[in-house]
Formats: C-alpha cells, structure tokens, sequence
C-alpha cells in the first residue's frame, strides 16, 4: 500500500529535539528549509559519480544504492570495506562536498552539542521501496567519537537505533522528510539500520528515500 501524503509531516514539532541515548539526538524537521537544494545538489553529485549497488566482501549485492562526495569515499567489494580518494567506478576524484552540504552538517552537529565538526565525506544512500539496511555500526573511521550526521530525505522510513552490541534489541524511531539523526560520543559506536522503505510518492524525491551520511573518515 502507498504512503499517503499526510505521513510525510513531522511526527513531532519542527524544531524538536529528541534525546535517543547519550550524545544522540534526533533533531525534528532540521533540514527542512534545506531540503529543496540538498536534493539538487545529490542529483549534481551523481551525475558525476553516479548511484550504484555495491558489493560486499561475502559476495551480496546491496539492495540500497550508493555514491560519495568529499575527500574520500566509503566503497565495498569482495576485497572489503574501505575509504578511498578515488571513485573505482569512474577512475576520478569522488565529487567535492558542496559548501552547503558541509554547512549543514556543521549546523546539525551544533544543535547536537557537538562543536566544530568538519566531516570530510558524505555518503549518499538511494532507498528503493522495499529495499533495507541491515544492523550495523560505521567502524572504517579513525575517530570513533566523531558524530554521525544522517538526513533523511523523501519517503518516510523506520530507522532502527540498537546498541553497542549487535543483540541489543534496538528502537524502532520513525523518520520523515527533513529529520537528522545525530550520534557520536559514548554512542558512536551503536548498531543502527532501516527497515524496507515502503511504497510511496513524495512531492520533492519522487517514490525514493535518500540519506546523507556525513562523517569524519580521517
């Protein structure tokens, strides 16, 4: 059945900020007023480095599709998980970040109490309905404290926030067009996911979800 339209509001409030652990925050509604360019910059982005489903090392292919922009990019294939300057793909430099980019996750890092973040890549995730994102934590980084900044884009999701062990039932938190999702500190290192993005048309993505993911791989 298709997301009806009054599912893309926000669950709560613009402007809330809900504490989910210590140093995570789901920040209601933040990209909202942005959301318009940060869609427009994604489709820039990829047509430079277009989307494509990755391959893990045990052979499976991605159902979410992917791209990067920053001084690195995050890349899978059977030889592992891995940041690399160049798009393996395309044989070039992965995009730049855009100003924009990097000044909201700035911003986004803020209101989470985390000052002067300075991510240097954003890895751009294209949700399909049905497809998913299984539990997991983001380690391929030297700085394991360093926030996670995510901005959800388009079709609604359910995200699932767990804990520092892989059988730590995780919350299940509702997501909509323009929420974040900030997490570093003690909960850096949290196991997290998404559940089948289900069917959908949103006014501005289409029958897509897409998710910024900034970081600070170096």
């Amino acid at each position: 059945m298709a997301v009806s339209l009054p599912l893309f509001e926000s669950i709560a409030p613009t402007g809330t900020r809900e504490p989910l652990a210590p140093g995570a925050w789901l920040l209601r509604g933040f990209a909202l007023d942005a959301a318009a360019g940060l869609l427009a910059e994604i489709e820039r982005i990829a047509s430079s480095s277009p989307f494509r489903n990755l391959v893990t090392p045990g052979g499976k292919t991605m159902s979410v599709a992917m791209t990067n922009c920053g001084a690195v990019g995050w890349f899978s294939d059977r030889r592992g998980y891995r940041y690399t300057e160049i798009d393996p793909e395309t044989g070039r430099p992965w995009p730049a970040m855009p100003g924009s980019f990097m000044k909201h996750a700035h911003d986004a890092a803020s209101a989470a109490g985390f000052e002067n973040y300075a991510p240097d890549v954003c890895l751009i995730n294209r949700y399909e309905p049905g497809t998913r994102l299984t539990l997991h934590r983001d380690h391929d980084e030297r700085d394991r404290r360093a926030p996670i900044v995510s901005v959800s884009l388009g079709l609604p999701a359910t995200f699932l926030f767990g804990g520092l062990a892989r059988k730590d039932a995780p919350r299940r938190v509702p997501l909509v067009h323009g929420d974040v999702v900030v997490w570093g500190g003690p909960s850096r290192m949290r196991y997290h996911g998404v559940l089948p993005v289900k069917a959908g048309e949103h006014p501005l993505a289409g029958a897509r979800r897409y998710n910024l993911t900034f970081r600070v791989a170096r």
